[in-house]
C-alpha cells in the first residue's frame, strides 16, 4: 500500500486536463458487497451548503467482503451534444426505460459534476441490469453506483489517456461513494476498508482501499444469502444513517467499530476463523441494536431472521463447523463459511433453513475481486 493515499484530497479528483470525443461506449460489471464491520452513520457537516451535507463521509470505518455473483452490469453510451448547460441522459433497466430511477441518477450526476465537468458535454445512455432479481431483497445501490462510476472513469480515461491506473480506481471508488456510501467498497479487492482507521495506514474516508494480507482460510469464503423478506424495507438506509445523529450510543458505537476493525485486521491476517465469527456476528447484532435504540426506533429483522440465527447457532454448537451469519440493514441473512465446509453447510441450509426463506429462495455467492470491464 502507498503512504501517498493518506494525503489525497477531494480537489485531487477534479478533472481539468481532457480532450473530447464524438461518441463511445463502455460496459462494466460491479458486485455487491457485505460489510463485516458495519458502516452506520455519516459525519455531520454543519455547513448550510447542500454539497457539503451530501459528501457521504462515514462516521465510522467499515470493512467488507466483495461478492462474486450478485452484480450489476451497466453499459454507457456517450454522444457529444451541443447544449452543455445541463445533464442529458436516458436510463434503461433491462433494456426498458425506467423513469423512477432517474431522480437518483440526476442527483448523483449533480454531486459529481465538480469532479467530472466533462459529463455535460455528452448525452448519456445508461443501460443497466442485475444478475439477481430486482425484488430479491439484495440492495443494488452499491453494485449499481459502482458500475456507473467505472463507466464514467472509462470515459475520463478516453479523454485523458495520461491518468494512472491507481488514480482510475481511486477516483471510481470516490465517485461511487457519492452515489451510495457502500458502493466505494465494490470497486476493487476481495476485502475492502472504507474510512480512516489507524490500523490501516492507507485507509481513507474518501474511497475504499483493498486489504490484501488475507490468510488462506479466508480465500474463497462463501456467502449464501437467505432471502427472508424480498419487499422494500420500511426505513431507508439514508434515514437510518441520519438517526445516528444524537443517538445515545453513537460515540461508543463508533469507538467499537474502530476497535473491531483493528481486531479483524489481525484475524484476517492470522486466519483465526473462530475469532472472526465473534466479531462478525457481534457487528451484525450491534447494527440492528442501533436501529432499535434510535428515536424513532425501528426493527428490520423479521421473526424468520431470528429463527435462522437460532438454528445456525444450534448447528454450529452441535457440529463445531465454522459457519456464522451477518445481516445488512434488512431481514435477509448472509451465511458465511469457508469453502472446505460448503457441502455440509449447504445440506444444512436445504434441510433446516430454506423453509424460513420467502418462496424458499436463497442465493449462493462467494468472495470476488470487484469490477470487471466487459
Amino acid at each position: 500500500m502507498h503512504k501517498f493515499h493518506t494525503m489525497i484530497a477531494e480537489k485531487d479528483f477534479i478533472a481539468s486536463n481532457y480532450t473530447s470525443i464524438e461518441t463511445a461506449s463502455f460496459q462494466w460489471s460491479a458486485p455487491s458487497n457485505i460489510a463485516l464491520v458495519k458502516y452506520w452513520g455519516k459525519k455531520e457537516n454543519h455547513s448550510s451548503s447542500t454539497s457539503e451535507q451530501e459528501k457521504q463521509i462515514p462516521a465510522n470505518p467499515s470493512i467488507s467482503f466483495t461478492l462474486q455473483n450478485c452484480k450489476t452490469i451497466t453499459k454507457l453510451i456517450v454522444t457529444k451534444k451541443e447544449n452543455k448547460e445541463k445533464f442529458s441522459f436516458d436510463l434503461l433497466f433491462e433494456g426498458k426505460p425506467k423513469e423512477d430511477f432517474k431522480p437518483k441518477i440526476q442527483k448523483f450526476l449533480e454531486r459529481i459534476a465538480i469532479y467530472c465537468p466533462f459529463l455535460k458535454d455528452y448525452h448519456l445512455t445508461i443501460d443497466t441490469e442485475n444478475t439477481f432479481p430486482h425484488s430479491s431483497g439484495i440492495a443494488s445501490s452499491a453494485s449499481g453506483m459502482a458500475a456507473l462510476a467505472m463507466n464514467i472513469m472509462s470515459l475520463e480515461k478516453a479523454i485523458n489517456s495520461s491518468i494512472s491506473e491507481e488514480y482510475f480506481y481511486q477516483k471510481a471508488s470516490f465517485l461511487a461513494r457519492l452515489g451510495s456510501g457502500s458502493a466505494c467498497r465494490s470497486i476493487k479487492g476481495e476485502v475492502v476498508v472504507w474510512g480512516k482507521n489507524d490500523s490501516f495506514e492507507a485507509s481513507s474516508d474518501l474511497f475504499g482501499v483493498a486489504f490484501d494480507n488475507i490468510h488462506a482460510n479466508f480465500k474463497n469464503f462463501q456467502d449464501t444469502i437467505l432471502l427472508v423478506d424480498k419487499g422494500e424495507k420500511q426505513v431507508s438506509s439514508t434515514v437510518g444513517h441520519n438517526l445516528m445523529h444524537n443517538h445515545p450510543y453513537a460515540e461508543k458505537r463508533f469507538e467499537q467499530a474502530h476497535d473491531n476493525l483493528s481486531k479483524i485486521k489481525a484475524i484476517l491476517t492470522a486466519g483465526n476463523v473462530s475469532e472472526f465469527i465473534k466479531i462478525v456476528e457481534s457487528e451484525a447484532l450491534t447494527l440492528h441494536a442501533m436501529m432499535m435504540t434510535s428515536m424513532p426506533y425501528f426493527i428490520l429483522m423479521k421473526p424468520n431472521t431470528l429463527e435462522i440465527i437460532n438454528k445456525l447457532w444450534k448447528f454450529r454448537n452441535e457440529t463445531q463447523i465454522s459457519v456464522c451469519f451477518t445481516l445488512d440493514a434488512g431481514a435477509n441473512v448472509h451465511v458465511l463459511y469457508p469453502e472446505n465446509v460448503k457441502a455440509k453447510v449447504l445440506e444444512f441450509i436445504k434441510n433446516e433453513l430454506v423453509g424460513y426463506c420467502q418462496n424458499g429462495h436463497y442465493i449462493c455467492d462467494e468472495i470476488g475481486n470487484g469490477t470487471k470491464s466487459i
